[in-house]
């Protein structure tokens, strides 16, 4: 073969190699480095938070005898603890109004015990065993695949409750960060005029998806799963929900610190807040360490031993009597299930 039809079969598979491309379409561009290494990332972060956490923790808790933190445990009131449970049985209320809301922009009829139930135990467990995709989703399943939700309806539920907590927390977060942020300058360890520009960035993003969702039907679409956004009037009330759960969950803790504690509630808050989002940016389950470590370095003025008793009182109150409640009320349902199943069957 001389060189000339060597050049001819080279342009000739040229040729082909060329309709081949155009017919398969445009090549798919190629993933940016951090797109391609998002989850690792996202772990390697979280891992360094807890770690982070863990020595904070240690460090604060090192001077902590167990003599001052059963004294501490000890020392707190009957009327406190029952201040206490009162507000972890209102945040839990507002909770269930997280399904409830979602449930009416997706225009399914629920009976509200059931949507309690559903929201309470899901809610429950979730925050104590964590990884809530999981452990919420499928205790949802269970309760409302039984009134004849399908997995899309269910997921789409746990999508748009997720959009009721995140917009009660940045309000929350923004108005203290605004009205407070002289006093949380000294104990976050940042400057005022952050605080305030972290406030008002916090408050301009809820006030513009509110506008955003109030101008037309918004939708958020995964691969190929559309789900329409909630409109203003929906969205408004996920927003007053949210603030609700929020403060009462905040107001668990602020009733249980130590006498000492001088600070308002505005300013106590926005610490919540902001130890709330580290514990749920570390994925560990209800951000044990995490959560722990920024209260006592905010609180670090007050006796560490009694703010770790604090911490874990917070602990039994909001996390672990919801969860043996929960799984009581499951039980219950269940055998309520299997009973009424067996007496349809022996019905003649």
């Amino acid at each position: 073969m001389n060189f000339v039809e060597k050049r001819k079969e080279r342009v000739g598979s040229e040729a082909v190699g060329a309709l081949r491309a155009e017919a398969a379409g445009p090549a798919e561009p190629k993933r940016g480095w951090v797109k391609r290494h998002y989850a690792w990332i996202g772990t390697c972060a979280s891992l360094l938070l807890l770690a982070a956490s863990a020595v904070v923790l240690w460090k604060l808790s090192e001077e902590i005898t167990w003599a001052k933190l059963s004294a501490a445990l000890t020392g707190v009131g009957g009327m406190q603890l029952a201040v206490a449970f009162g507000f972890v049985a209102i945040s839990y209320f507002f909770l269930t109004f997280y399904d409830a809301l979602a449930l009416k922009q997706l225009k399914l009829k629920v009976p509200y015990r059931i949507t309690a139930l559903a929201s309470f135990t899901s809610y429950a467990v979730s925050f104590t065993l964590g990884f809530p995709l999981f452990t919420a989703g499928t205790i949802r399943y269970w309760v409302y695949s039984s009134r004849g939700l399908s997995t899309a309806k269910i997921a789409a539920l746990t999508v748009i409750a997720g959009f009721t907590f995140w917009l009660g927390m940045g309000v929350v977060l923004g108005l203290s960060l605004v009205v407070e942020a002289g006093q949380l300058a000294g104990l976050a360890f940042t400057s005022i005029r952050v605080n305030q520009g972290v406030g008002v960035a916090a408050l301009f993003s809820v006030v513009g998806y509110l506008i955003w969702v109030s101008i037309k039907r918004r939708y958020i679409t995964v691969k190929h799963w559309r789900l329409e956004l909630p409109g203003a009037t929906v969205s408004f009330s996920q927003m007053l929900v949210g603030i609700g759960d929020v403060c009462a969950a905040a107001a668990v803790l602020y009733v249980l610190m130590p006498p000492e504690l001088t600070l308002g509630f505005s300013t106590f808050v926005a610490i919540y807040v902001l130890a709330a989002m580290l514990g749920i940016a570390s994925n560990v389950p209800g951000g044990a360490g995490v959560f722990e470590a920024t209260i006592m370095l905010a609180m670090s003025s007050l006796p560490r031993g009694e703010v770790l008793g604090s911490l874990l009182l917070f602990r039994v109150c909001y996390y672990l009597v919801p969860f043996l409640v929960a799984l009581a009320m499951l039980g219950i349902y269940e055998a309520g299930k299997r009973l009424r199943r067996r007496r349809a069957a022996n019905d003649p």
